[in-house]
Protein backbone atom coordinates (compact mmCIF):
# COMPACT_ATOMS: atom_id res chain seq x y z
CA UNK A 1 0.00 0.00 0.00
CA UNK A 2 1.30 3.43 -0.84
CA UNK A 3 2.25 5.10 2.43
CA UNK A 4 -0.91 6.43 3.99
CA UNK A 5 -2.47 6.53 0.50
CA UNK A 6 -6.04 7.01 1.56
CA UNK A 7 -5.53 9.39 4.46
CA UNK A 8 -3.27 11.64 2.41
CA UNK A 9 -5.88 11.81 -0.36
CA UNK A 10 -8.28 13.36 2.12
CA UNK A 11 -5.72 15.25 4.21
CA UNK A 12 -4.84 17.53 1.32
CA UNK A 13 -8.30 19.00 1.76
CA UNK A 14 -8.12 19.25 5.53
CA UNK A 15 -8.96 22.53 7.22
CA UNK A 16 -11.96 23.20 9.38
CA UNK A 17 -14.37 25.88 8.22
CA UNK A 18 -17.62 25.14 9.93
CA UNK A 19 -21.29 25.19 9.13
CA UNK A 20 -24.34 26.61 10.78
CA UNK A 21 -28.08 26.52 10.43
CA UNK A 22 -29.73 29.91 9.93
CA UNK A 23 -31.02 32.33 12.52
CA UNK A 24 -28.74 32.21 15.49
CA UNK A 25 -27.66 28.60 15.85
CA UNK A 26 -24.17 27.67 16.98
CA UNK A 27 -21.34 26.82 14.62
CA UNK A 28 -21.40 23.23 13.33
CA UNK A 29 -25.15 22.71 13.49
CA UNK A 30 -27.27 21.09 10.81
CA UNK A 31 -29.35 17.98 10.37
CA UNK A 32 -28.84 14.62 8.74
CA UNK A 33 -28.41 10.87 9.04
CA UNK A 34 -25.88 8.22 8.02
CA UNK A 35 -26.89 4.60 8.59
CA UNK A 36 -26.61 1.03 7.38
CA UNK A 37 -28.22 -2.31 8.14
CA UNK A 38 -24.77 -3.86 7.99
CA UNK A 39 -21.29 -2.32 7.93
CA UNK A 40 -18.05 -4.28 7.64
CA UNK A 41 -14.80 -2.77 8.89
CA UNK A 42 -12.13 -5.44 9.39
CA UNK A 43 -11.29 -6.02 13.04
CA UNK A 44 -13.79 -3.42 14.18
CA UNK A 45 -17.39 -3.48 13.01
CA UNK A 46 -19.68 -6.14 11.62
CA UNK A 47 -23.32 -5.17 11.99
CA UNK A 48 -25.86 -2.37 11.92
CA UNK A 49 -24.60 1.21 12.19
CA UNK A 50 -26.20 4.60 12.86
CA UNK A 51 -23.89 7.61 12.95
CA UNK A 52 -26.47 10.03 14.41
CA UNK A 53 -24.44 13.06 13.31
CA UNK A 54 -24.70 16.37 15.13
CA UNK A 55 -21.76 18.29 13.63
CA UNK A 56 -21.61 19.58 10.05
CA UNK A 57 -18.78 21.43 8.33
CA UNK A 58 -17.59 22.48 4.89
CA UNK A 59 -14.20 23.64 3.65
CA UNK A 60 -13.83 25.22 0.19
CA UNK A 61 -10.50 24.88 -1.57
CA UNK A 62 -8.98 27.42 -4.01
CA UNK A 63 -8.67 24.56 -6.50
CA UNK A 64 -12.46 24.57 -6.88
CA UNK A 65 -13.16 21.59 -4.66
CA UNK A 66 -15.17 21.27 -1.46
CA UNK A 67 -14.76 19.02 1.56
CA UNK A 68 -17.88 18.30 3.64
CA UNK A 69 -17.68 16.72 7.09
CA UNK A 70 -20.72 15.08 8.74
CA UNK A 71 -19.73 13.83 12.18
CA UNK A 72 -20.88 12.75 15.63
CA UNK A 73 -19.39 15.33 17.98
CA UNK A 74 -16.99 18.16 17.20
CA UNK A 75 -13.72 16.43 18.10
CA UNK A 76 -10.89 15.98 15.58
CA UNK A 77 -11.37 13.31 12.93
CA UNK A 78 -8.87 10.88 14.47
CA UNK A 79 -11.01 10.65 17.60
CA UNK A 80 -14.45 10.67 15.96
CA UNK A 81 -16.90 8.77 13.79
CA UNK A 82 -18.05 10.59 10.68
CA UNK A 83 -18.43 10.96 6.96
CA UNK A 84 -16.24 13.00 4.59
CA UNK A 85 -17.58 14.06 1.19
CA UNK A 86 -15.03 15.36 -1.34
CA UNK A 87 -16.53 17.30 -4.25
CA UNK A 88 -14.14 17.91 -7.14
CA UNK A 89 -14.89 20.41 -9.92
CA UNK A 90 -17.37 22.24 -7.71
CA UNK A 91 -18.68 24.66 -10.38
CA UNK A 92 -19.54 21.75 -12.68
CA UNK A 93 -21.23 19.74 -9.91
CA UNK A 94 -23.32 22.78 -8.94
CA UNK A 95 -24.68 22.81 -12.51
CA UNK A 96 -26.03 19.30 -11.86
CA UNK A 97 -28.04 20.09 -8.75
CA UNK A 98 -31.08 17.82 -8.54
CA UNK A 99 -29.43 14.97 -10.46
CA UNK A 100 -28.14 11.61 -9.22
CA UNK A 101 -24.36 11.86 -9.47
CA UNK A 102 -21.96 8.91 -9.44
CA UNK A 103 -19.62 8.50 -6.46
CA UNK A 104 -16.41 6.49 -6.34
CA UNK A 105 -12.86 6.31 -5.05
CA UNK A 106 -10.73 9.47 -4.85
CA UNK A 107 -8.93 10.10 -8.14
CA UNK A 108 -5.62 8.29 -8.47
CA UNK A 109 -6.13 6.17 -5.34
CA UNK A 110 -5.70 2.41 -5.65
CA UNK A 111 -4.43 -0.41 -3.41
CA UNK A 112 -0.73 -1.26 -3.66
CA UNK A 113 -0.01 -3.52 -6.60
CA UNK A 114 -3.22 -2.65 -8.42
CA UNK A 115 -2.59 -0.44 -11.47
CA UNK A 116 -4.60 2.74 -11.86
CA UNK A 117 -7.03 2.25 -14.74
CA UNK A 118 -7.47 5.19 -17.11
CA UNK A 119 -10.90 6.78 -16.76
CA UNK A 120 -11.84 9.64 -19.04
CA UNK A 121 -14.77 10.62 -16.83
CA UNK A 122 -14.07 9.60 -13.20
CA UNK A 123 -16.65 10.36 -10.49
CA UNK A 124 -16.36 13.93 -9.28
CA UNK A 125 -17.47 12.98 -5.77
CA UNK A 126 -15.88 10.62 -3.24
CA UNK A 127 -17.15 9.61 0.19
CA UNK A 128 -15.21 8.29 3.17
CA UNK A 129 -16.78 6.79 6.31
CA UNK A 130 -14.44 6.77 9.30
CA UNK A 131 -15.04 4.99 12.63
CA UNK A 132 -12.01 6.20 14.58
CA UNK A 133 -13.91 6.62 17.84
CA UNK A 134 -15.68 3.27 17.61
CA UNK A 135 -12.74 1.31 16.21
CA UNK A 136 -9.63 2.99 17.68
CA UNK A 137 -7.79 1.68 14.61
CA UNK A 138 -5.40 3.47 12.29
CA UNK A 139 -7.29 2.18 9.26
CA UNK A 140 -10.86 2.32 10.57
CA UNK A 141 -12.06 3.91 7.32
CA UNK A 142 -14.01 2.63 4.32
CA UNK A 143 -14.45 4.41 0.99
CA UNK A 144 -17.22 4.78 -1.57
CA UNK A 145 -16.70 2.32 -4.40
CA UNK A 146 -19.98 2.97 -6.19
CA UNK A 147 -23.36 4.60 -5.70
CA UNK A 148 -24.97 8.00 -6.12
CA UNK A 149 -25.45 11.33 -4.36
CA UNK A 150 -28.03 13.98 -5.16
CA UNK A 151 -27.55 17.61 -4.13
CA UNK A 152 -30.74 19.63 -4.06
CA UNK A 153 -28.50 22.56 -3.07
CA UNK A 154 -24.72 22.92 -2.84
CA UNK A 155 -22.61 25.65 -1.23
CA UNK A 156 -20.98 27.91 -3.81
CA UNK A 157 -17.52 27.54 -2.26
CA UNK A 158 -17.13 31.28 -1.72
CA UNK A 159 -16.19 31.86 1.97
CA UNK A 160 -17.64 35.37 1.65
CA UNK A 161 -20.90 34.20 0.07
CA UNK A 162 -23.72 36.59 0.98
CA UNK A 163 -26.65 34.65 -0.49
CA UNK A 164 -28.27 32.28 2.00
CA UNK A 165 -29.44 30.03 -0.84
CA UNK A 166 -25.86 29.71 -2.12
CA UNK A 167 -24.61 28.85 1.39
CA UNK A 168 -27.00 25.91 1.73
CA UNK A 169 -25.85 22.32 1.21
CA UNK A 170 -28.64 19.75 1.08
CA UNK A 171 -27.99 16.21 -0.16
CA UNK A 172 -29.04 12.57 -0.02
CA UNK A 173 -26.82 9.61 -0.91
CA UNK A 174 -27.05 5.88 -1.48
CA UNK A 175 -23.61 4.31 -1.77
CA UNK A 176 -21.49 1.22 -1.24
CA UNK A 177 -18.32 1.45 0.85
CA UNK A 178 -15.31 -0.81 1.29
CA UNK A 179 -11.62 -0.92 2.11
CA UNK A 180 -10.17 -1.46 -1.40
CA UNK A 181 -7.52 -3.79 0.01
CA UNK A 182 -10.24 -6.05 1.41
CA UNK A 183 -12.07 -6.06 -1.93
CA UNK A 184 -8.93 -7.12 -3.81
CA UNK A 185 -8.16 -9.94 -1.39
CA UNK A 186 -11.70 -11.21 -0.70
CA UNK A 187 -13.13 -14.35 -2.34
CA UNK A 188 -16.50 -12.58 -2.26
CA UNK A 189 -16.03 -8.79 -2.59
CA UNK A 190 -19.68 -8.15 -1.72
CA UNK A 191 -19.12 -9.73 1.71
CA UNK A 192 -16.74 -6.89 2.61
CA UNK A 193 -18.82 -4.13 0.99
CA UNK A 194 -21.22 -2.02 3.03
CA UNK A 195 -24.41 -0.35 1.81
CA UNK A 196 -24.83 3.05 3.46
CA UNK A 197 -27.55 5.65 2.98
CA UNK A 198 -27.95 9.12 4.41
CA UNK A 199 -28.63 12.80 4.04
CA UNK A 200 -27.35 16.11 5.39
CA UNK A 201 -28.50 19.72 5.33
CA UNK A 202 -26.69 22.78 6.68
CA UNK A 203 -25.74 26.38 5.90
CA UNK A 204 -22.10 27.38 5.51
CA UNK A 205 -20.66 30.04 7.78
CA UNK A 206 -17.11 30.86 8.76
CA UNK A 207 -16.08 29.62 12.18
CA UNK A 208 -12.99 30.40 14.22
CA UNK A 209 -9.56 30.36 12.49
CA UNK A 210 -9.11 27.09 10.65
CA UNK A 211 -8.01 23.98 12.54
CA UNK A 212 -6.77 20.94 10.58
CA UNK A 213 -8.92 17.79 10.39
CA UNK A 214 -5.73 15.68 10.30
Amino acid sequence: MKARWARMAWARMAACVLALTPLGCTVGEGEGSVSSDHIWVAGCWNGAFDLKPDFFGANPDPGESLMIRVQRGDNIEEMSDGLLVLVNDLPEVRKQVGQDLEVGMPRGVTPSGVPIKPDEDPPKISLSLYLHNSCHLQNGTIYSVRGTINFSSLFSGDPNESSSDARLTDATFDAYFADPREVVEADDPEAVTSHVTGNFRFFFQRGQPAQPFQ
